[in-house]
This record gives structure tokens, sequence and C-alpha cells, in this order.
């Protein structure tokens, strides 16, 4: 469970979070308007970022865990992959995300490489691997970024706007991964995609006014959208007339 009490989080002078006190027991998606605080909070969840207040992950403060300690608990994926050395390979890359498992000074292990191997052949991308990573499309690096933190097997996974950039059929893949995932991970979706949130049945958080609304059920009609986003909606679909 991560439990957030009065997180108050600030950036060049300008309170993006104030007062957020939220106990995240199950899957969540979070969602608001653009420049709202979303990618901010899972931020401070993951412990990216500064910001006043406490976060707990079950009964501990996640500034006292390392942070090797950290990446055993919570993944972080980004919207957009980002890599020091495009020229890596997506096997490689996948890799990586067994760091926090290894053991200090020394080569992955045999272990290492086998989960890295299963979870490429479980995200039917094995025939990737030799590929670099600024060779692949906007859904396969998603994808690889997906990997990654499947080999890094946190309890935590945190998407942050996985269908930003992709067309249909790759959103529709990411999104069913997502879904599928919910049985081995606590899932939290940071996403300003309302079909996608829909379709992957968590409860919701939405973003508004520096503030967290916490909502179980009856998120997803016309007249609460309207309410939190202040446009007419028809059946998820903003109204322009």
């Amino acid at each position: 469970m991560i439990n957030i009490k009065t997180l108050t989080q600030t950036y060049k002078k300008k309170q993006i979070l104030k007062n957020i006190t939220l106990k995240i027991k199950t899957h969540l998606t979070i969602l608001g308007a653009n420049g709202s605080g979303k990618s901010t909070l899972a931020k401070a969840i993951c412990g990216l970022i500064d910001y006043k207040g406490e976060i707990f992950l079950d009964t501990t403060n996640i500034k006292e865990l390392s942070l090797i300690e950290r990446a055993k608990s919570i993944s972080y994926i980004p919207a957009k992959l980002e890599v020091y050395d495009p020229y890596i390979s997506v096997e490689e890359f996948v890799l990586l995300g067994r760091f926090a498992h290894k053991e200090n000074f020394l080569d992955y292990s045999q272990k290492d490489r086998d989960i890295t191997k299963q979870t490429l052949e479980f995200l039917k991308i094995s025939y990737l691997k030799e590929h670099t990573i600024n060779s692949l499309s906007s859904g396969e690096q998603q994808l690889t970024l997906i990997a990654q933190a499947l080999t890094q097997q946190s309890k935590i996974i945190i998407f942050d706007e996985p269908t930003a950039n992709l067309d249909p059929r790759n959103s529709k893949i990411i999104a069913q991964h997502i879904k599928g995932l919910k049985e081995f991970h606590q899932i939290i979706l940071i996403t300003h995609d309302l079909h996608l949130a829909h379709y992957i049945e968590n409860y919701i958080v939405f973003i508004k006014d520096k503030n967290a609304h916490y909502f179980e059920d009856n998120f997803f009609t016309d007249e609460n959208l309207e309410k939190l986003y202040g446009v007419k909606f028809n059946s998820l679909a903003v109204v322009y007339d």
C-alpha cells in the first residue's frame, strides 16, 4: 500500500500539488487536465523529485529506502524512451532492469539473462533483441520500456502516459498488456486518455486545482466528466458543438 500524507510539491516557486492525502491500496488511474500535476504525483511516489509531506510504502517512508530497495518495490515507466546510449541493443537495455538484483561489482547472472529472455518472449518482442534502441518505432520503444520494468520485478509499476504518442493499433497492444499485468503487479496508470482509463478499470484519482479527488465508482458519467473537465461530454467523447 502507498500512503501519501499532506504531500505538497512546488516547482520554480509555483505550487503544483497542495496537501494531498491519499491511500493507494489497489490499482489506480490518475487523470486530470494537462499540467494538473499527474506526472508530478507519480514522480513523487517514486522518489524522483523532492516534495514536502510524507509518502509511505506499507509502513516505511520511501525517503528511508535505498535506491536499490526502492527499485525493487516501484518501477516507473516514462511516456518516452530516453537512454544515454542510443546504440544499446534492446536485450542489453532490458537487462538493465536487473541492476537492483545483481551482486555489486559482478556481471549479470544467468538468472538475470534468463529473466530478460523470458520477458522479451512474454511481450513477443524477442525478434527485436539485437536491434538498437534508436532503430525502434514508438510502439516498440514502449514495449521495450515495459520489458525493462518487468525484469525489475517490482511490486508496483507506474505507467506515465504510456499511449501518448502511439497509433491506435499500438495503443491497443499496450493497453492489453497493462490490463493483463494487473494480475501480477499493482498498477498505477497516469493518462489523459479517458478511453484507456475506462478500459483498464482501476479506481480513479482526478487531479484538479492542486488537489486529488478519489472515485471508486460513478466516475465515467457525462455529468461527472463535464463537472471535472469543464466541457460537455457524450459517452466519453468531448462535444464540440
